[in-house]
């Protein structure tokens, strides 16, 4: 078994993954940071829902995937709420930015994720709080 060097890029790529061949639910090894993430993906409506799962052996959460319809030329179709996803500060490289600092993704239809003294908080909140941080992730 190898060590996870990066637990958040892990878990962006698992949305990723999941969200690409639309599976409802899947699973992520449980962490703090994880679930404050997913809290705030959930809240802006990336996700449908998450939860604990203690039927293993080590906790894990369940992640519910949020799908939207679209029509394309006359049939209904599903696609994520997830567009993309960018993980920014890596163990290799971090990037903290200032409250003014904080980019707006997409002209505002995406969010940033930063990790901050308050806890992990979308970009908009840091924003309003005046508060700076460690830069994350982006998602559209």
């Amino acid at each position: 078994m190898s060590a996870l060097t990066d637990p958040i890029a892990d878990l962006l790529t698992r949305i990723r993954n999941a969200t690409s061949v639309q599976k409802k639910e899947f699973f992520a090894p449980y962490s703090k940071m994880k679930s404050d993430i997913l809290a705030i993906l959930k809240r802006e409506g990336y996700i449908q829902d998450y939860e604990l799962d203690h039927t293993e052996t080590h906790p894990r959460l369940k992640i519910i995937a949020r799908y939207v319809a679209k029509s394309s030329s006359g049939r209904q179709e599903q696609s994520s709420a997830i567009v993309g996803l960018r993980r920014i500060s890596r163990p290799g490289l971090r990037r903290y930015v200032g409250s003014e600092e904080i980019p707006r993704v997409l002209g505002g239809l995406g969010i940033s994720i930063l990790s901050t003294s308050r806890g992990i908080l979308a970009g908009h909140e840091a924003r309003k709080q005046n508060i700076g941080g460690e830069l994350l992730a982006y998602v559209w």
